[in-house]
Order: C-alpha cells, then structure tokens, then sequence
C-alpha cells in the first residue's frame, strides 16, 4: 500500500488542495486510534503513538493509493487539554462533518473493554446527524475476552443508539485484525463515489 503523509492543519482551511474522497479515524484519546492507523495502512510508525493520550493536536492528511486521504483527527475527551481547547476542537469536527466540498466517510473508534462515554455518544450523534457514511471500529478486542465480546460490541451499539446497519468492525492491531474488513469497506465506497450520479 502506497501511503504518503501530505499535511497537518489546525482546521480546514490547510486542507490539501486537490480533492479526494476523505476517511476520517476518530475516537477518545486513548482509544489506540494511531495504532489502529498503523495497522489499517500496515506501517509501523507512520502515526504516532504515545503513552500520553491526547497527542494528535492537528488534521493530518495522508494520501493512500493516490486514490483517498486518510485523515488523523484529535481524539476528544481524555486530553489533559484546556476547556477552551476542547471547545475549539468540538467546532472543528462540526465543521469538518458539515463541510461538503469533498466525499467524506468516517471510522468512529470505541475502546471495545469500556461502555461509550457521554462523549463519545454526543459525537456518534454528530455523525448520524451528518449524513456522512461512517462505520465503528472496535478496538483492543485482543484484551477483551472470546465469550464476553459480542455483549461489549451490543453494548457499544445499544449505548450509542446505531441502526443495526452501521457496519461494525472488531479490529485489534496487537493481533492485526480487522484490516481486511475495513479496507474493503473504504473499496466499496470509492467504487460508489465514482459512479456517475
């Protein structure tokens, strides 16, 4: 897989300027959205992660295939970041889901050991509300136990109140599952996108 990081932005005006269709990762700070980047683009570093939640600050934009951005967006909720920072950030992922200048899907990531949090329900909200195609990725399954998953992911389902036709994906990039599913997710919304209206 062809990935090359393009740019960081503090909002959408530094977005590159040639349009593609957009996939948006977002989830709380210590979700393991970076590692679950990683994985999904099958590079090691190329997000960074940390033992620090809260580190990604800005858009950043990688082009993939040369056919689509993924976009890194600030994970909310756990940040050790100042309330005025917060609400600068809440703006911006309005924003960025009802800005329609480019075709946009998003992966909203849950931490598959925990119920949603109150903001994490609040923001699945903003993505039903958008109109924008958008899947949730359950992360960390590995440290989940086999008999107990499927009732933290209807857990998950219930708690953000989601239709039963969101596509769901337990993924753990420890145990590297759940790429394939997603890539051909993103397939078959690129073959969508280009068909003509």
């Amino acid at each position: 897989m062809e990935v090359q990081f393009i740019t960081s932005s503090p909002d959408l005006k530094g977005r590159p300027e040639l349009i593609l269709p957009e996939f948006a990762f977002i989830g709380r700070s210590n979700c393991g959205k970076s590692s679950l980047i990683n994985h999904f683009l099958d590079r090691n570093k190329i997000a960074k992660t940390s033992g620090k939640p809260g580190k990604t600050r800005l858009l950043n934009y990688f082009l993939v295939e040369e056919s689509y951005y993924l976009v890194d967006l600030p994970g909310y909720g756990f940040a050790k970041v100042s309330k005025d920072m917060r609400a600068r950030w809440k703006e911006l992922f309005k924003k960025f889901l009802t800005d329609d200048e480019r075709p946009l899907a998003v992966f909203h990531l849950l931490d598959s050991r925990h119920k949603p949090t109150k903001e994490d329900v609040e923001f699945s909200r903003l993505l039903q509300d958008s109109g924008h195609p958008f899947a949730i990725a359950a992360t960390k399954i590995d440290k989940v136990g086999t008999n107990v998953r499927p009732a933290h992911y209807q857990e998950i389902i219930e708690t953000l109140g989601v239709s039963s036709e969101i596509p769901f994906f337990p993924t753990t990039a420890a145990k590297r599952q759940g790429r394939l599913e997603m890539l051909a997710w993103v397939d078959a919304l690129l073959e969508a996108y280009e068909q003509p209206e």
